[in-house]
């Protein structure tokens, strides 16, 4: 059955579960938003300017743990909402965010509107790329949220043109988006050689990071300091909704100095 562009991201992040999309659209977005018109998997959540659209999808995204998928319009758009992706890139917010682009047909043209978003957005993201072919767009909405979601986490972008969200292919490869495995365990005799380590030192202390808070791992954190007595510090960077260990207790070491 041939997909559209559209459709085919569409497909893909309902089948991954993502239920909201974040945006403000403007001309080259206007097939996401023929598309939603009829389409009850989603709540497409309208901001009236890129910055609080960029904020709501940063908190959804902390609050659930799941990827915030951001809708803006073109270069102009990205360009507003880069102080806010600047943000997601230093908290590692796992946002999947997209723009439209100019029909291809008219690049060389340089129509309005149109600039080299990538290099725009691809110092403030984990990966950033521009889909030339539908063929590549399933792939690339598999790697862009695989990417944002293995840890350390963080910001993705695509631009998708215009005419590549229109167009229509029946070979689309819509194999889900599934994430890699990334739980480790270090060897028991390293655990065991670990704590005897941590039981004889004199003055122990903690530095926690988000990874803690990712993996709900809070509550066993707070087991191993109140058995140690160690103050735990927070690692620098990770206030951002993403503390490891509760402020109320008396044994939060605070942040590391910057």
């Amino acid at each position: 059955m041939p997909y559209s562009g559209i459709d085919a991201f569409l497909h893909l992040l309902a089948d991954f579960g993502v239920r909201h999309l974040f945006g403000n659209p403007g001309t080259t977005e206007l097939p996401l938003n023929d598309a939603l018109v009829g389409d009850g998997r989603f709540r497409y959540i309208l901001g009236l300017q890129e910055v609080p659209v960029m904020s709501m999808a940063d908190g959804y995204a902390m609050a659930s743990g799941n990827v915030a998928v951001v809708n803006l319009h073109i270069s102009c758009g990205l360009g507003n909402a880069m102080g806010m992706l600047y943000n997601a890139y230093r908290e590692g917010t796992p946002l999947l965010v997209t723009a439209g682009q100019s029909d291809r047909r008219l690049k060389f043209e340089e129509p309005i509107l149109w600039g080299e978003m990538v290099r725009v957005a691809r110092p403030w993201t984990k990966w950033a790329a521009e889909v030339d072919r539908v063929q590549d767009l399933p792939a690339a909405v598999r790697r862009a949220v695989q990417t944002a979601l293995t840890p350390p986490t963080g910001p993705v972008f695509l631009s998708l043109p215009l005419d590549v969200q229109m167009e229509s292919a029946d070979d689309l490869d819509l194999t889900p988006i599934r994430l890699p495995d990334f739980r480790t365990r270090p060897p028991q005799e390293a655990i065991e050689r670990a704590a005897a380590v941590l039981l004889e030192a004199q003055n122990p202390a903690i530095l926690s990071g988000s990874r803690i808070t990712e993996r709900d791992a809070m509550a066993e954190l707070v087991a191993v300091a109140e058995r140690l007595g160690a103050p735990v510090i927070t690692e620098s960077g990770t206030t951002h909704g993403r503390l490891a260990f509760p402020s109320d207790h008396p044994l939060n070491g605070q942040g590391l100095p910057l």
